[in-house]
């Protein structure tokens, strides 16, 4: 992908608002709070990232969106109205491309808006529609276990997208793939939200995933987790791994996030150590693949 491509239109409104949250969680009958008073919103057509270290309720903020948890205190907003539950306006992607083993692709695509109760043709055309949209028009009637890792999330995305969600919701979505098949996923995820204008939140613990995708990024600390940065890319898109304008930001973050990763090691191993950040050593230490 060498060539300039036009960037979306994002409004300047607020579609999402997570306001004053905090979100606990009881381990062995001890209250754990993974979330802490977390502030930040979302615009209508954004591409949005958020970086944390392991264990800091990165997913967490995906289940609150998706209305799949609910928050202990503040305001979840879509809208400026409470999520009260699920919706179809708020799709996720998972790490695991969650496919039904027993169903094609095709059939896979086509769950959703089953579950939406779309009459039979419209749902045919809207799913293959989609699977065009993500070049697997030709494996239609494979089954699951016949695709690579990058094809069956392509399949998740593809039911997503079908289903015409207003924010389309990704936890990890590349985080099990090898390294190569994720730089393919990222540039088409790029490519489909240039072409859907579709607001995206996705989680990530990789930087230059965050860097390369995002108009935004929040990198959120150690737990419990607050908002502790917030960076603006304005950065043309495709991005190039070589720009120093791209490294320079990339390492302002690994430095800040590589203190939130040994505060981390530090509270598991009770002893204090230091995280080296260097884009050397990102990869060991980080998982940054930077």
């Amino acid at each position: 992908m060498t060539s300039h491509m036009d960037e979306p239109p994002v409004s300047r409104q607020i579609l999402v608002e997570i306001r004053g949250v905090s979100k606990r969680f009881y381990h062995r009958g001890a209250p754990l709070e993974v979330l802490h008073d977390i502030h930040l919103t979302i615009a209508p057509g954004e591409f949005v990232c958020v970086l944390g270290p392991s264990g800091c309720g990165k997913s967490t903020l995906v289940n609150l969106i998706a209305g799949l948890e609910r928050q202990d205190t503040g305001d979840v907003l879509v809208h400026g109205g409470p999520i009260n539950g699920p919706g179809f306006d708020r799709v996720v992607v998972f790490q695991d491309s969650g496919l039904f083993p027993w169903l094609s692709v095709l059939g896979n695509v086509e769950f959703g808006l089953r579950m939406m109760g779309l009459p039979k043709p419209e749902r045919r055309a809207r799913a293959l529609e989609h699977l065009k949209l993500v070049h697997l028009s030709r494996f239609v009637h494979a089954q699951p276990h016949q695709l690579s890792g990058g094809m069956r999330q392509r399949v998740a995305i593809a039911r997503a997208l079908a289903m015409d969600p207003e924010i389309l919701l990704m936890d990890e979505p590349f985080g099990a793939l090898d390294a190569q098949t994720r730089a393919v996923m990222q540039e088409e995820l790029l490519a489909i939200w240039q072409k859907t204008h579709k607001t995206i939140f996705l989680v990530t613990h990789n930087v230059r995933e965050a860097t390369g995708l995002a108009d935004r990024i929040y990198e959120i600390s150690a737990r419990p987790a607050h908002v502790k940065r917030t960076y603006h890319i304005d950065l043309r898109r495709p991005r190039q791994a070589a720009d120093p304008a791209l490294l320079s930001i990339q390492r302002r973050i690994l430095g800040s996030l590589g203190e939130e990763v040994a505060k981390v090691m530090q509270d598991e191993l009770g002893e204090a150590i230091q995280v080296p950040v260097s884009a050397a050593t990102a990869d060991r230490t980080l998982g940054m693949h930077i």
